[in-house]
């Protein structure tokens, strides 16, 4: 699962198990993730964001301490701040959490019900794409000298005409660096594989 054709299958599938919606924090280095996909309510989005639940969610605090996946209402699972009746009165009212991948590159993900709890193989199926997930979008060890080269000329501000005659090469050839940068970085944008290459430490 290369491309993010793939990569947005399997999100349908995790919609599709989760009608309450879903987290997904991909590869968290320096306690912040590479990428990240929700389909929570806004407005529990909102709540959570403003009021800096991430800091007191039971689920942050598992993942890193674990792997694996668990029920929201297991018992051994502190909650001191309340945040599960928080979000049941949101509609997150059940709910399973997976954490995978070395805990320099950790993956967590959520999956929320409104009606009932999530049966085994649900939440097996639901690591099934955690997992994949976070195997396809391993983020790369280095970048090509002319991935680099065309990436920072755009970063610092030059079009494609410029960049290419400070390259000293053709505009095509330009755009094919960056076209292959973008898809070795898994960007749909030029500004977004920067962004990338910037968080991976690449540029």
């Amino acid at each position: 699962m290369s491309s993010h054709r793939g990569i947005d299958l399997r999100l349908h599938e995790l919609g599709l198990l989760a009608p309450a919606g879903y987290f997904v924090g991909l590869h968290i280095r320096f306690t912040a993730p590479l990428m990240t996909f929700q389909t929570y309510d806004q407005v529990w989005i909102d709540h959570y964001t403003n009021n800096g639940y991430v800091l007191r969610d039971p689920m942050t605090a598992w993942g890193f301490s674990t792997t694996g996946t668990i029920r929201w209402s297991d018992e051994r699972l502190p909650d001191p701040f309340g945040l599960f009746k928080e979000a049941a009165r949101y509609g997150l009212k059940y709910g399973a959490t997976v954490s995978y991948g070395a805990i320099s590159s950790r993956t967590i993900a959520s999956i929320a019900h409104s009606e009932r709890e999530f049966t085994d193989s649900e939440i097996a199926q639901a690591a099934e794409i955690v997992h994949d997930l976070h195997d396809a979008t391993e983020p790369p060890s280095e970048l090509t000298t002319a991935q680099i080269e065309a990436l920072k000329c755009i970063a610092g501000g030059d079009r494609h005409a410029a960049a290419a005659a400070k390259l000293g090469i053709s505009e095509s050839a330009l755009k094919a660096r960056l076209n292959s940068a973008r898809q070795r970085l898994m960007a749909r944008t030029t500004a977004e594989a920067i962004q990338r290459a910037k968080d991976y430490r690449l540029l």
